[in-house]
């Protein structure tokens, strides 16, 4: 096995080895299964076009958070532990320590994310009944998929920002307010619109259908997979900003 391979097999250990790990993932997809059922039940009379794809995405979109959570303590807590300088001493090469560590955290999301996000789908492509859209038109693949790359990438992108501040508590302080507020209603002010449009909770909602490009009040200035590329360059930010901050700063 080469020596990334042993460094994300180590890490692989230390996730499915603590407690929380199974508990906050299951606890993402109840949430998520619930809420699609309570919204897709609160929508079941006012259905139309795509809206079971965007009911699927307004639970999730909530859920998430609780990833974002486990995606920055499963990097945190070993700064506030100090077990960090253990896993430093066996993996001396930080970039191979930290790629290890972001691609097992997002591994993990992306293997929770996707059998949850269709379930999601199902239960309200049910609720929908002859409204509900066919699983295979290509709207509703790209939507699915974009929402799956989507999710991974933003909690790759809070555990890269977890590395650079080194304290789950803080980066949780700035991140969930900022995500929550912001896909809760702040991202369609107009007043501030133009900019918080392209925070990276925001950019991936056009690809859920979450809103379209030209709406008056909740459209964006882009495309589906424009957004998606968005975030992708949010996500390369902040692994770049913490590949040079595990390199050049004290464990």
């Amino acid at each position: 096995m080469s020596g990334f391979g042993q460094a994300a097999s180590a890490e692989w250990v230390k996730l499915r080895s603590v407690r929380s790990t199974a508990v906050t993932l299951g606890a993402f997809a109840a949430l998520a299964l619930g809420l699609g059922w309570l919204i897709g039940g609160s929508l079941e009379q006012s259905f139309y076009a795509n809206m079971t794809v965007a009911s699927t995405f307004m639970g999730l979109l909530v859920a998430q958070l609780l990833l974002v959570t486990f995606a920055v303590s499963a990097v945190g807590s070993e700064f506030s532990t100090g077990t960090i300088r253990a896993s430093l001493a066996a993996v001396p090469s930080r970039g191979r320590f930290f790629a290890a560590k972001m691609t097992t955290v997002g591994a993990a999301v992306a293997a929770v994310v996707l059998p949850v996000e269709l379930a999601v789908f199902a239960v309200v492509q049910g609720i929908a009944s002859d409204k509900a859209v066919s699983w295979t038109a290509r709207s509703t693949v790209e939507a699915l998929l974009g929402g799956w790359i989507s999710i991974t990438l933003l909690c790759v992108f809070a555990a890269a920002v977890t590395v650079m501040t080194r304290s789950t508590v803080w980066t949780l302080a700035i991140l969930l307010p900022v995500l929550f507020l912001s896909g809760q209603g702040l991202g369609n002010l107009e007043a501030i619109q133009p900019v918080v449009q392209y925070f990276p909770d925001q950019v991936g909602q056009v690809v859920m259908q979450l809103t379209v490009p030209g709406d008056p009040q909740f459209g964006r200035d882009y495309g589906a997979w424009t957004g998606v590329g968005l975030l992708g360059l949010w996500t390369a930010t902040a692994l770049a900003g913490g590949w040079w901050s595990m390199r050049r700063r004290d464990a």
